[in-house]
């Protein structure tokens, strides 16, 4: 027999008779995959058997393609683990993040719920400085601003729901911004947060995201969380 016809024969098997792992509509990669690295051991041992003794075939070129196989299964199975810790992962988020219910979290952010006429925003300066606090409404209107002294390192500010002209503002969200200035008149950097109970999760979204005061924070804002009891 010779080689031709021997490659033939397993070339025409493969072509007509595909058997590739189908899970419900869709293809299973791995599994076509697989099958083509079992052909590809089919056609190197029908070569081998076939080949001509006065012309041998050149063995290296075997094993070159032996390799490039073994190399594609090997980052299959790979990938597979891969995708295994991603999804233990993401399992892992999402009972961390359902953990964070009831409690007192601080997080970075500028925008909290005025409540009972009162809003508490904490923020951190690299340096003592003059700055003025500007707030918000949800609209972006602006309903109250001040200038105070700001002290270096973390500090608290809370608002009692006045404006400036001390009319008291309907409970809701507000956003604080602080531009600040030292003695230099060189800026100061202020970096805010807000604190208040995690009243709900989402774990629809990746990675899961918590509501604090109406608003949603993923958990890589997350500063510090209190559990209950302990505030």
């Amino acid at each position: 027999m010779s080689t031709t016809n021997g490659l033939s024969s397993v070339f025409t098997q493969v072509t007509s008779n595909p058997t590739p792992t189908t899970t419900g509509s869709t293809t299973d990669p791995n599994s076509t995959i697989a099958g083509n690295f079992n052909t590809f051991l089919q056609l190197l041992t029908t070569q081998l058997q076939n080949q001509n003794p006065l012309d041998p075939l050149d063995t290296n070129q075997f094993t070159s393609q032996l390799v490039q196989f073994a190399s594609v299964e090997q980052q299959i199975n790979m990938n597979t683990q891969l995708t295994t810790l991603i999804s233990l992962q993401q399992a892992t988020q999402a009972t961390s993040a359902m953990n964070f219910l009831g409690s007192t979290a601080t997080v970075d952010g500028s925008t909290t719920n005025l409540t009972n006429s009162q809003a508490t925003w904490t923020f951190s300066s690299d340096r003592p400085a003059t700055g003025t606090v500007n707030i918000t409404n949800s609209t972006g209107q602006l309903v109250y601003t001040g200038t105070y002294p700001i002290s270096a390192g973390a500090q608290s500010f809370t608002w009692n729901g006045l404006n400036n002209s001390g009319t008291l503002n309907p409970d809701g969200a507000y956003t604080m911004s602080i531009t600040a200035k030292d003695a230099t008149g060189t800026a100061a950097a202020i970096s805010t947060q807000v604190e208040g109970t995690v009243d709900a999760v989402d774990l629809t979204q990746n990675p899961p995201t918590l509501t604090i005061g109406g608003q949603s924070y993923p958990l890589s804002k997350i500063k510090q969380v209190v559990r209950p009891g302990l505030t």
